[in-house]
């Protein structure tokens, strides 16, 4: 496991909205998965995340972090909830997101509310997919907004999720052990 620091992410220094969904009982597993949370990333990932806030500024709009960097312990309790690595990464080979390289974002309005983006974050099914024809208009360029935003700042996508950015190259990046965030 590396060593590296992590770069803390609060929503006064990055300009965005917090709400790390695994700190409720609100997300996959169904229970409090962090009992301690905090929203950090790698240093490179800090940049780029740098970025995109602005460029969601400049679209009159303010990013949403639902998720960033993730213990092994807690990719193990999701992998257990559902073992399909369309979705979940197996932990034997390690999570984008414990590498500190992956974040789960959304975009927020100018009135705060969330972008209808067709389905809702951790939603684990064929409509959470990029490149869908079938969603209405509205959805269609939301999900368009958040990855145009995302991929100017140096992320790239994955196609079966719409909220999940991570950096190009990210498996180069070593496994990160972090007291930031306690399972």
């Amino acid at each position: 496991m590396g060593t590296t620091a992590l770069s803390i992410i609060t929503e006064q220094t990055h300009g965005v909205v917090i709400d790390l969904v695994y700190a409720s009982p609100n997300n996959l597993a169904g229970k409090v998965v962090y009992q301690k949370a905090v929203c950090a990333l790698h240093p490179d990932a800090e940049a780029c995340l740098r970025k995109a806030a602005n460029y969601a500024r400049q679209a009159g709009m303010t990013l949403k972090i639902f998720d960033a960097f993730r213990p092994g312990k807690a990719q193990e309790i999701f992998w257990s909830v559902l073992s399909d690595a369309q979705y979940v990464s197996d932990p034997a080979q390690g999570s984008n997101h414990s590498r500190g390289v992956a974040l789960d974002v959304t975009l927020l309005n100018a009135q705060g509310q969330e972008l209808d983006m067709g389905t809702g974050f951790d939603d684990m099914q064929e409509h959470s997919h990029h490149d869908r024809n079938d969603l209405p208009l509205e959805v269609q360029r939301n999900r368009l907004l958040l990855l145009g935003i995302m991929l100017h700042a140096g992320f790239i996508s994955i196609p079966s999720e719409w909220w999940h950015y991570e950096l190009p190259n990210s498996r180069a990046y070593p496994m990160i052990e972090s007291d930031l965030v306690i399972v």
